[in-house]
């Protein structure tokens, strides 16, 4: 790993500050109040080029890779936008466009990675069920061979875009769990049309982050062709974990990035605000608890550096990305908590911001995998017996 700094991640860092520079607090906290999506940020991140970040160049990409990706990650949540920053990024130009570039037909990256590299087509990815939740093998959707196509029966929970989606990658069932030899074979993807009549998304009431739906989907008997299947029958498992990495990436840039949006905000609150003839900051007792997640969120933001390194790299990095993500989240929900006890009761009032990230951050907790999850994967590797 070389940590100088080169020309694009230069460019990336800059163009992302500018970004978020336009699209700050102020903004993200009409739209989280209005529950509207925001379509003007994310034309902006098509014309800066960051949806097409992880598109080959010859698909209209930047043919990047996910150092630059959670670079411009980081920065967007850091410098203004919070969970946005990641949030408008990691299902289209991260995980869509890594699964159709890894495992996608000829025909499938032509028609579709161009659309993400521009930003004309939107992506939800179609993991989460009621029943199954964290344990993905348990996917109950099925998928069934009816001579050139695949009728598809199910559903999903918390679907995030799939209210406003083009298309959806779905991970489906096409040999029952109970009928293989390991639980990984028998997973099927499909590029779903969202269109389609049979498919119907109802939105899920939430505690933050409503500048998009996340949604409950419905799937009864669409039909797909063939050419629909990305990957191979069966052996889908690949190349879901080939979009689950990155996903994990994404959010380890959350943890940091929103952190350090908190953090920054309470440091310039603890300079001004003055009790008992002296600047909040000057006490210990406020300036020590964010010092100390501070560091740690640095240190989180070199592991997934690492991370990121070896994934780009074609590389095995399991374990690097789930240590990334649950010590960026744990870091940044404490920078954040932090930040909120050195605005005192102002830091329970929207109008500066950090009650929002509070409610944004503590996502992270939970999705894309659970703190628990990562941490039993990490055991796992130290040589632990498995525990799921």
């Amino acid at each position: 790993m070389n940590f100088e700094s080169t020309q694009e991640r230069s460019m990336i860092r800059s163009t992302a500050e500018e970004l978020a520079g336009e699209y700050g607090p102020e903004y993200w906290r009409e739209k989280e109040q209005a529950g509207e999506f925001a379509a003007d940020f994310w034309d902006e991140l098509a014309a800066a080029g960051f949806h097409g970040l992880l598109v080959p160049e010859e698909y209209g990409g930047a043919g990047m890779g996910m150092q630059e990706m959670g670079l411009a990650m980081e920065t967007l949540c850091a410098e203004g936008c919070g969970m946005a920053g990641t949030w408008y990024l990691v299902l289209t130009g991260g995980m869509a466009a890594v699964g159709i570039r890894e495992n996608g037909t000829d025909a499938q990256k032509e028609k579709y990675l161009p659309d993400i590299a521009n930003g004309e087509r939107n992506f939800s990815i179609g993991i989460t069920e009621p029943e199954a939740g964290t344990n993905t093998l348990n996917v109950a959707t099925r998928a069934e061979k009816d001579g050139d196509e695949y009728v598809l029966n199910g559903n999903k929970a918390w679907i995030t875009f799939s209210d406003r989606a083009d298309n959806m990658i779905l991970v489906t069932r096409t040999t029952p769990k109970s009928e293989v030899e390991r639980g990984t074979d028998g997973i099927s993807l499909f590029i779903v049309d969202m269109d389609d009549p049979g498919i119907d998304a109802s939105p899920i009431p939430k505690h933050g982050i409503n500048y998009s739906k996340s949604c409950e989907v419905f799937i009864e008997d669409v039909r797909v062709p063939e050419a629909d299947l990305l990957g191979d029958e069966d052996d889908g498992w690949g190349a879901l974990v080939d979009m689950l990495n990155p996903e994990r990436i994404g959010f380890a840039a959350a943890g940091t990035g929103i952190g350090k949006l908190a953090a920054e905000t309470a440091i310039d609150y603890a300079n001004e605000r003055e009790v008992f003839d002296a600047p909040i900051g000057s006490h210990q007792a406020v300036s020590f608890p964010i010092t100390k997640a501070y560091t740690q969120m640095e240190t989180a933001a070199l592991m997934r550096e690492k991370a990121s390194w070896l994934y780009d790299q074609g590389k095995e990095c399991g374990y690097e990305t789930n240590v990334a993500k649950a010590t960026a989240v744990e870091a940044g929900i404490e920078a954040v908590k932090q930040s909120m006890q050195a605005f005192g009761g102002w830091g329970y009032a929207k109008e500066y911001d950090v009650e929002r990230w509070w409610r944004e951050i503590n996502l992270t907790r939970l999705a894309p995998v659970s703190q628990q999850m990562a941490y039993n994967h990490a055991s796992q590797q130290l040589g632990f017996p498995k525990s799921y």
